[in-house]
């Protein structure tokens, strides 16, 4: 792999910060993806939650389903773990930036009335996360190590 394309993506400056964002952010969006794809916590799963999305013009919404429970599930996970942190919290971004246009922005702000303002909330740390990186105590580090040690393995074989 590339050095400057692994230090891009693995690399953080975000110390306990990110990690403060990203464990409990990832959590719930894993929770939410939960029940779009398992039906857990009191979600519909991939049935009730693709025939929802298509209700409101999201289609083919078993598909848009699939899509979102997965970017919210395993995105969610990664974000915890720290793995791929910044390519997770793109995908979850995305996400939240869908449900806010598709179903919260027409009810205004408040959450009382449906509104966009979680989704907003999960949205902009996400993509915080996105460029600051994982921070503190993330898988992404250990792989940052692991590339950067076989780099310099390589270069003293040559």
């Amino acid at each position: 792999m590339n050095s400057k394309f692994a230090q891009t993506l693995f690399n953080s400056g975000g110390g306990y910060a990110a990690l403060i964002l990203r464990v409990p952010v990832g959590l719930i969006l894993a929770a939410h993806g939960a029940q779009k794809l398992f039906g857990w916590f009191g979600g519909y799963g991939l049935e009730g939650t693709g025939q929802w999305l298509a209700s409101i013009g999201l289609e083919p919404g078993y598909l848009m389903a699939l899509l979102a429970g997965g970017a919210e599930f395993f995105g969610g996970l990664a974000l915890v773990l720290g793995l791929l942190t910044r390519p997770a919290a793109l995908v979850a971004a995305f996400a939240m930036l869908v449900a806010i246009f598709s179903v919260h922005i027409g009810n205004g702000l408040f959450m009382a009335n449906n509104g966009y303002e979680y989704a907003l909330t999960l949205f902009v740390v996400s993509l915080a996360l996105a460029v600051q990186g994982a921070g503190r105590f993330a898988v992404d580090n250990v792989v940052l190590g692991r590339l950067g040690g076989a780099g310099n393995q390589q270069r003293a074989n040559a």
